[in-house]
């Protein structure tokens, strides 16, 4: 009898940078690359693009739209045509009491952002068990201050890979939103 298949190791997309505006995801084969950027020039619209370098092709797939007191719209694009504007909080939707969010992949899952040791993760909304599907992980430092021993990283199991658009921006979405509550926590102890 032959032994039972492996699991799939999980895909690991590292950050460039920290910035939730201006960074990219890559695994370490470019398989996957989205580019998520903010031009100085339009920088209220954020842009999500997937490079495909074997055909040398470069997509954007969603738009994130951000203007001052006004809510968070988002806009997933196809090749040949640009999709319609909806709003982040019929995207991810909130219950109020974190930061985290469900949202609907392309495939009908419904997948919800939690805090797992102030650490974002990714579940099946459905699930008993609250198996991960995808993880974040943080950048390191040598001695806590020096350059980064280790960039942070998105591990994203294979599974998923068919809305991987869908969860790199609800993500963003998600990211911004505990960033902008820690900020807010921050003025008001202030």
């Amino acid at each position: 009898m032959p032994p039972p298949k492996k699991v799939d190791p999980p895909h690991k997309l590292t950050f460039a940078t920290n910035s939730v505006r201006n960074t990219t995801f890559a695994l370490d084969n470019d398989k996957f690359y989205y580019e998520i950027v903010t031009r100085f020039w339009h920088p209220h619209l954020t842009k999500i693009n997937k490079y495909d370098y074997e055909g040398r092709i470069v997509t954007c797939v969603a738009e994130i739209e951000s203007q001052p007191k006004k809510e968070i719209k988002i806009r997933f694009n196809t090749p040949d045509a640009e999709g319609e504007w909806i709003r982040a909080s019929d995207f991810v939707k909130t219950d109020g009491a974190g930061v985290g969010g469900t949202f609907t992949a392309g495939d009908g899952e419904v997948y919800r952002w939690k805090t797992h040791k102030r650490y974002l993760q990714l579940v099946k909304a459905e699930d008993e068990e609250k198996v991960p599907i995808a993880e974040y992980h943080p950048f390191k430092r040598h001695f806590f201050v020096f350059r980064m021993s280790e960039r942070a990283r998105l591990e994203i199991k294979p599974e998923a890979t068919a809305s991987l658009e869908k969860i790199i921006v609800s993500y963003l979405i998600v990211e911004r939103r505990r960033r902008q509550a820690k900020i807010r926590v921050k003025l008001e102890h202030q």
